[in-house]
């Protein structure tokens, strides 16, 4: 069967803060790894905990595929487009702020129990 995907967009954090939370979860099967997000301090692990569930939740319903045999096949954090904001500066001057945000997506598929 083909991999199933879920995305969730427009998450307010950026590519670097979510790096270290996905890093974790890599690869892992998906019960280990919502375990691992649900333990975790971070507050955008909540939300790749809502999208590894969404994933989990498709492929259970959409593909009739086992929860206990699922794994996490790849799983990114990609730009979103950025909100700019401006904060004046010394001498009538403007600072620019980038507020990041990006797209999290998550590919889950069977892998064969081993007996």
């Amino acid at each position: 069967m083909p991999p199933v995907k879920a995305v969730a967009k427009q998450i307010g954090a950026s590519q670097k803060r979510l790096k270290p939370i996905l890093d974790l979860i890599r690869g892992q099967d998906v019960e280990g790894a919502l375990n691992t997000l649900s333990l975790l301090p971070s507050p955008w692990a909540r939300s790749v905990y809502k999208v590894v569930q969404s994933a989990a939740s498709n492929a259970e319903n959409n593909m009739f595929m086992d929860r206990d045999t699922l794994r996490i096949v790849r799983i990114t954090a990609d730009p979103a487009p950025s909100i700019k904001r401006f904060r004046p500066r010394a001498r009538g001057r403007i600072g620019r702020i980038t507020k990041r945000s990006s797209h999290i997506t998550v590919i889950v598929d069977e892998v064969e129990r081993e007996a």
